[in-house]
């Protein structure tokens, strides 16, 4: 599954950080996280848009997939163990340093998506 192996450019290390601090480009539909089919097809979907984006040589469009599906992986330790091992390691300190701003979103969509069935209700 994850045994694509990738090359870096050589511009990488000068470039690696300018988006940083930006917040993801990745704009994509959360799934109804009560939903467990929705959210598994959404989990591999991710994984494989961000498989493909890695392999073109897309690496900040690639990480944002992959950090959506550790977001919602029900066992993301595991998941960031695979990835550790077969992703080069510029491109996982990405998704690493990525992480926590995916996980905010994600904790947005959710208090959305609790307040719009509150309203429901």
């Amino acid at each position: 599954m994850f045994c694509v192996y990738f090359r870096l450019p050589a511009s990488y290390g000068r470039r690696k950080q300018k988006k940083q601090d930006k917040e993801n480009d990745c704009v994509c539909k959360l799934p109804d996280l009560k939903d467990v089919e929705a959210v598994q097809k959404f989990f591999l979907e991710e994984v494989q848009l961000g498989e493909e984006l890695l392999a073109r040589g897309d690496y900040e469009k690639g990480v944002d997939h992959l950090s959506n599906a550790v977001s919602v992986c029900g066992q993301p330790q595991q998941l960031l163990q695979v990835l550790q091992q077969t992703l080069p390691h510029p491109v996982f300190q990405m998704l690493v340093q990525r992480l926590p701003a995916v996980r905010q979103r994600f904790l947005a969509g959710m208090n959305a998506q609790s307040l719009a069935e509150d309203d429901v209700e």
